[in-house]
């Protein structure tokens, strides 16, 4: 077997240090091998313009840590290759959209993304495909080596123990109950929504441009300036009315007027491409009217009162009436948002919506507020009921008080102390390769001592 090895690295380092010789295949070359795994620049190159995408300023030595994730992920994937460790096709695929989605969004529509990429989206996506696959991979493989790490009581004592005078600080906390009431609109209120939109409808029927109509009343942040142009999307990427529309249409089609959860929309098919549209769309959002939040108001004073009286749990009245679907099935309780993997309700104060805060701070422990006509991030008003669960004033962390904080860092800790040693052992057992170019990156040095296996 290690005769083979030694054969199988012997090629590979040929292969390297052929496409890596200046002025021979400038297109591309490779930039580090992992056991029987190549990196091409190429590749390096794309993460690297998605990390500008992102609005990072230009930075040639990011490369490095690119380089080094890369390396990481290559050993993951080799190993999964041996445990037949794999991920579905459309979990590639929901990846890929997901992303694609993000940087459109950023870039301000498809065709402002496709000039900086110089390629088109269906072209780019197909080159990320199967870098994401691999990352995909290396983090399924990566669960599975930590899938069975936990921690003690007695290792988190210990943990505990060895923070010695480095115990970290905790600001106050708290823990906080909404029941949120958003206005609902009657039939004849919406009309007027529904019949604005339905004269643009017929504007563009008379030949007037959907584009120059959409620049002028779309209500669509993400694609008015676009002329409502949303660029290609696919099944997965729409409200299911919308999607039931732009696969329903042909090409130059323009919709009736139907509506999803953001409002009324008219939608017009430029192109398909296989499973995939090319559409733009105007979209009219109803807004609160007065007589519809003052509904809301008596039904949010009801609620309160019956919460009030003893009569209806804080946690039942979030379950049948709260709007928030995020936190009504919670018991009303808002979770964490910088931990969410923790699934923690305990919120820093300082972490708190300044409007939440505002009310919460003088209530006493247990209190539920009156109702509070307030402003969502979507712009949208409503009322809304707050339940100060708990408040745990700032002290050093001890294990009484943050059992669960100190349990998820013992386990943080050992779970990282596994990684290490377990990326150790293969480093040393696997033939590594690394270009000229990035002789220079701190980061890579690990990666470059002598392979035990090739002494």
């Amino acid at each position: 077997m290690k005769k083979v090895f030694l054969a199988v690295t012997a090629l590979l380092s040929l292969f390297l240090n052929t496409y890596a010789q200046p002025g021979k295949h400038n297109i591309d070359k490779v930039a580090a091998v992992v056991g029987n795994n190549i990196v091409l620049l190429s590749d390096l190159n794309q993460q690297y313009t998605q990390y500008l995408y992102q609005g990072n300023q230009p930075n040639p030595s990011i490369k490095c840590m690119i380089l080094q994730q890369t390396l990481t992920q290559k050993l993951l994937k080799q190993q999964a290759e041996i445990d037949s460790v794999m991920v579905e096709d459309n979990q590639v695929d929901d990846e890929v959209n997901r992303r694609m989605r993000s940087m459109t969004q950023r870039a301000g529509g498809q065709e402002r993304l496709e000039q900086f990429l110089n390629k088109s989206l269906l072209q780019y996506k197909d080159e990320m495909r199967p870098s994401i696959k691999d990352e995909l991979i290396a983090q399924k493989m990566q669960s599975k080596i930590t899938e069975h790490i936990n921690v003690t009581p007695m290792e988190v004592e210990k943990y505990f123990k060895s923070l010695g005078d480095s115990l970290p600080e905790f600001n106050t906390e708290v823990e906080i109950g909404e029941i949120v009431l958003n206005p609902k609109l009657t039939k004849a209120e919406k009309e007027r929504f529904h019949d604005k939109i339905e004269a643009l409808r017929l504007r563009i029927k008379g030949g007037e441009d959907f584009g120059a109509l959409a620049k002028a009343y779309s209500e669509d942040p993400g694609s008015v300036s676009d002329g409502g142009d949303l660029g290609f999307f696919d099944r997965s990427m729409m409200a299911k009315e919308f999607t039931a529309w732009a696969f329903k249409l042909k090409a130059g089609e323009m919709s009736p007027v139907f509506e999803t959860e953001f409002g009324y929309h008219i939608l017009q098919v430029i192109e398909r491409r296989g499973e995939q549209v090319h559409a733009r769309h105007i979209l009219i959002m109803p807004k609160s009217t007065q007589a519809s939040l003052d509904r809301t108001k008596i039904h949010a004073d009801s609620i309160y009162n019956n919460i009030i009286a003893k009569k209806l749990t804080f946690a039942a009245g979030a379950n049948l009436y709260s709007d928030n679907k995020e936190t009504k099935y919670n018991g009303g309780m808002m979770l964490n948002a910088e931990n969410v993997q923790a699934r923690t309700t305990f919120i820093p104060i300082d972490k708190l919506d300044p409007s939440v805060f505002l009310v919460i701070d003088t209530m006493k422990v247990g209190g539920v507020s009156k109702p509070d006509l307030f402003t969502a991030a979507d712009g949208k008003q409503g009322y809304r009921i707050l339940y100060l669960k708990s408040k745990i004033p700032p002290h050093k962390a001890n294990l009484a008080q943050d059992f669960p904080k100190i349990k998820e860092a013992a386990q943080s800790d050992k779970t990282n102390r596994t990684l290490s040693e377990w990326f150790e052992k293969r480093r040393e057992s696997t033939f590594i390769k690394i270009d000229d170019e990035f002789q220079d990156c701190d980061q890579l040095k690990i990666w470059t001592k002598k392979n035990t296996e090739t002494k």
